[in-house]
This record gives structure tokens, C-alpha cells and sequence, in this order.
């Protein structure tokens, strides 16, 4: 009967986990790539589970997740004692990992870390439908998400909801629109998203009446770029409140449907940690969003 989980061993799956490679957690923890593989096959005849999937990056399966969490909250907990005893233990500083999505990160969710000191952030940038995974894969700590339902081990925060805008470049508008129902325009009008797992423009095509957006797609993978191929005229998409303002202001961009929008609730989920380091970052990121994002 397994009665403990050799720690040693759990450490090198996370490092594995961590560098990618075999080879490079042997590098990171100052030992052989042999003495990794061996701790790796030690542990999978411990558990009596395969823990990785042998891909480049190294990918925990769903059994390693479990241990890869397990791992990074021990982690966590033992960085928090060396603080709270007044020892600097390892000597690096604080990491706290948080998958965020990539308009929030435009928007509002940077200046929430400038609210805490003494913290290194390791940023995970992922689709707000989609950051909960990286919880439950335990490769980050934290996540702001669109996902209410909480990951197991974890806690849920509501934080505000983000609006976005059906907008254009004015001379797309007018070339586009030319006098049709906006419904049936956009339903035909070039489009940009952010990449092929996004149907957000879709989703505002089907509260117009229409099955989906029009079938000319730009993917522009990043939240700055996909503003600016809007406001080059390349095609219309859904641009966050904050972002559009500006631009709507000096004329650059206008409102194709005034009066409808779309809100997407986010909320903050972290481990059920009794962590200072996590509770600082989470009071942070509730003071920012309540002065940033819709209630």
C-alpha cells in the first residue's frame, strides 16, 4: 500500500513539466537526464499511472496534473514558510504563475500587479474560456476567467463583466453597411478574429439572427493587433469598451449596431491556498477590476 509520495520524485515531475524536456530538467535540478527518467518511471510504478505524455513539450496527463498541481502547491507552501520564518530559503524570489486572457491584459489586469511587492509574475496568456484548464492541468496558480464553476481545489471570485462593441473603421462601415440591415451585412462583411477557437463575432451574428459571421476571416493572435487591423479597415470584430473608447472619440472607429454590445462575466479563481503571497495578488486584482470592468 502507497503510504507517501516520495518528494523528490514529484519535484522532477514538475520540473519536466516546467522545462519541457527531460533533458532540460536535468539541467534546471543539476543532475542527470538518466536520473530524471529513472525518478519519472520510479514514480509512474509508484502511482501506477502514466504521468506524462513523451511530446515536445513534455505534457502531463490527466493523473500527472493531478501531481503536477500537488507538486507546485507544496512549492508554494514551502516558499511561504522560509517568508514567514524570516529565511530567504532558496533565494529567488516569489513566482506566482496566472493564466489571463489576452484583453484583459491589454485593458486592466497589469496595473493590478503593480498593486503587489515583491512578487516575480510568470503570465500565461489564454482564452478566458480556456484558462481554467491551466488550473486544472496546475500549471498556473490563479486565472482570471469566464468559468463561475470552480476547479477542483480551487475558489471563485467574481470580478465585473467586460464589455465589447460591434465597431469598424468608418469607410468599412460605410462601404459594408451601404444601406443594408446591419444583420445581413455583417453576415457577409470581412471579419477579424483572434484565432480559429474564437467565435465571439459569431456569437453576436446569432443574436442579430444570423447562423454566424461572414465567411472572409483575418486571425490576428493578439489583442493590440486584432484593435488595429479593425481600425485599418481589414474588417469588423467585437473590441472591448476600454480599448474602443478612444478611437470612437477621435473618429477612427464607429459603433456598427449602436446600442448593442456584449458583456462577458469574468471571475478570479486560485488555489485553496493558505498562501500570503496568493491572497495579496487576489485582493489586487479585485480592487483593479472593481475600478475597471462593468458590475
Amino acid at each position: 500500500m502507497m503510504t507517501e509520495l516520495p518528494l523528490e520524485q514529484v519535484r522532477t515531475l514538475l520540473a519536466v513539466v516546467d522545462e519541457g524536456t527531460f533533458d532540460a530538467a536535468a539541467a534546471a535540478l543539476h543532475v542527470t537526464p538518466s536520473a530524471v527518467s529513472q525518478r519519472i518511471k520510479a514514480l509512474e510504478q509508484r502511482t501506477g499511472r502514466v504521468l506524462l505524455q513523451r511530446t515536445k513539450p513534455v505534457r502531463p496527463t490527466e493523473s500527472g496534473a493531478v501531481l503536477v498541481r500537488f507538486a507546485r502547491q507544496l512549492a508554494r507552501l514551502e516558499r511561504d514558510a522560509w517568508g514567514e520564518l524570516g529565511l530567504e530559503g532558496t533565494g529567488e524570489p516569489t513566482r506566482v504563475s496566472v493564466a489571463v486572457n489576452a484583453d484583459s491584459l491589454a485593458t486592466w489586469f497589469l496595473p493590478a500587479l503593480t498593486r503587489v511587492a515583491g512578487l516575480c509574475f510568470e503570465l500565461h496568456r489564454e482564452d478566458e474560456d480556456h484558462t481554467a484548464a491551466l488550473l486544472r492541468e496546475g500549471l498556473v496558480m490563479a486565472a482570471v476567467t469566464s468559468s463561475p464553476d470552480p476547479v477542483p481545489g480551487c475558489t471563485v471570485r467574481p470580478l465585473g463583466r467586460m464589455r465589447y462593441l460591434p465597431v469598424a473603421a468608418p469607410r468599412f462601415a460605410a462601404d459594408q453597411l451601404a444601406g443594408r440591415p446591419p444583420a445581413q451585412a455583417l453576415a457577409r462583411a470581412p471579419v477579424v478574429v483572434f484565432d480559429r477557437k474564437d467565435d465571439f463575432q459569431d456569437g453576436f451574428a446569432r443574436r442579430l439572427g444570423h447562423a454566424s459571421a461572414g465567411p472572409l476571416r483575418h486571425q490576428v493572435p493578439t489583442s493590440e493587433g486584432f484593435l488595429d487591423a479593425v481600425a485599418a479597415g481589414l474588417g469588423w470584430g467585437m473590441v472591448p469598451e476600454a480599448q474602443a473608447g478612444p478611437l470612437l472619440e477621435r473618429g477612427r472607429l464607429t459603433v456598427l449596431v449602436p446600442g448593442e454590445h456584449m458583456d462577458v462575466s469574468l471571475y478570479w479563481q486560485q488555489w485553496k491556498l493558505d498562501s500570503p503571497a496568493l491572497a495579496a495578488l487576489a485582493d489586487a486584482v479585485a480592487a483593479t477590476a472593481a475600478e475597471a470592468l462593468r458590475r
